[in-house]
């Protein structure tokens, strides 16, 4: 059965939208302790388009940063969608496929897009927040697989 993104989308958008605030709840949970502000991190965030700079360009690089962070979260959940209509399997075992996605989610954020941005390849320096990101990641998958599930119901 073919299923079609139009009817989906709603409830793809809106994982995305859920994923990407626990994701940033997840962040500030962690740095917050350490001094930083919600807007300090969506302007970590904006740091991929604008590098060290964005931290100076206030409310601008901080939208920027927001709207960046809430796509690629809802491109994670479509990804993943659009990949379990050709793989079943994905939506069968969501706990191990989406954990296993969230991990290379993890990866490729670190060690290709983060590297090619103007943020530049960040530091592993930190052993609890890369592992707790790892972490974080696993379960960011397992949601998106959940949400692919109950997406493929249209």
């Amino acid at each position: 059965m073919k299923h079609r993104l139009a009817p989906a989308l709603p409830l793809l958008v809106g994982g995305g939208l859920l994923i990407g605030t626990l994701d940033l709840l997840f962040a500030f949970g962690f740095w917050a302790p350490r001094g930083a502000t919600f807007t300090g991190i969506l302007h970590s965030i904006a740091a991929g388009w604008y590098g060290a700079q964005s931290r100076e360009m206030g409310l601008h690089s901080a939208v920027v940063g927001a709207l960046s962070h809430y796509l690629i979260a809802s491109a994670f959940v479509l990804a993943y969608w659009a990949a379990a209509g050709r793989r079943p399997a994905l939506l069968r075992h969501p706990w191990i496929c989406g954990s296993a996605y969230g991990v290379a989610l993890y990866l490729a954020m670190n060690f290709i897009v983060l590297p090619l941005s103007a943020a530049g390849a960040p530091s592993f320096a930190d052993t609890a927040w890369v592992a707790s990101s790892v972490v974080a990641h696993a379960l960011i998958g397992v949601l998106c697989a959940w949400f692919a599930r109950k997406a493929r119901r249209y």
